[in-house]
């Protein structure tokens, strides 16, 4: 029987601790399982009001737009810098400090923040956001799962096992087997 096309989308927010469990997961299960994982920063002040991390998330929508190679390294260490090191992460300087971290030259990182208020990144942003909100997203993150023409929408990161279901592969738990050996 041959497989469906598998696409997984992540709407996240720095910001949110329960994006990063989510984030790290489908990071870790996207070459296990085969499927296609597309990051999506979101704003969450967008479907939550006053989050505080719009020039995060903004910064990381210019990344996918410009550099989506380095999205999955910078996404964490803007998680890192928040929630491991309580770091702020409103603050230019230490988005720029966050960027070189995640490999990025000083003039890459210092180009993308610069373009953070132009029409395009705010539009991106803009858009994804309200098509979290199409799928139905109410907090992140949201995880949505394109299944040949069905689409499932899974709110939380507790809902991998789900997930794994979903796409009729083994939930092995949150650091599957091959990850530890290398942990």
């Amino acid at each position: 029987m041959e497989r469906l096309p598998r696409t997984l989308e992540l709407f996240y927010d720095v910001l949110s601790p329960y994006s990063w469990l989510g984030f790290e997961i489908l990071c870790r299960y996207k070459n296990i399982w085969n499927v296609n994982l597309q990051l999506r920063p979101t704003l969450i002040a967008g479907i939550m009001q006053d989050s505080g991390s719009l020039l995060a998330m903004r910064f990381l929508t210019a990344v996918n737009l410009e550099h989506p190679e380095v999205l999955e390294k910078a996404s964490r260490e803007l998680w890192m810098r928040v929630w491991s090191r309580d770091e702020d992460i409103t603050e230019p300087r230490s988005i720029l400090a966050a960027a070189e971290k995640a490999g990025m030259s000083t003039e890459q990182a210092r180009g993308l923040l610069e373009k953070i208020s132009t029409p395009r990144v705010k539009n991106q942003l803009q858009e994804t956001t309200q098509a979290a909100c199409k799928y139905g997203a109410f907090g992140l993150p949201v995880t949505v799962v394109h299944l040949g023409d069905q689409t499932h929408m899974l709110f939380g990161s507790d809902r991998m096992e789900l997930l794994a279901y979903l796409l009729g592969e083994k939930w092995m738990g949150p650091v599957p087997p091959a990850m530890n050996a290398r942990l």
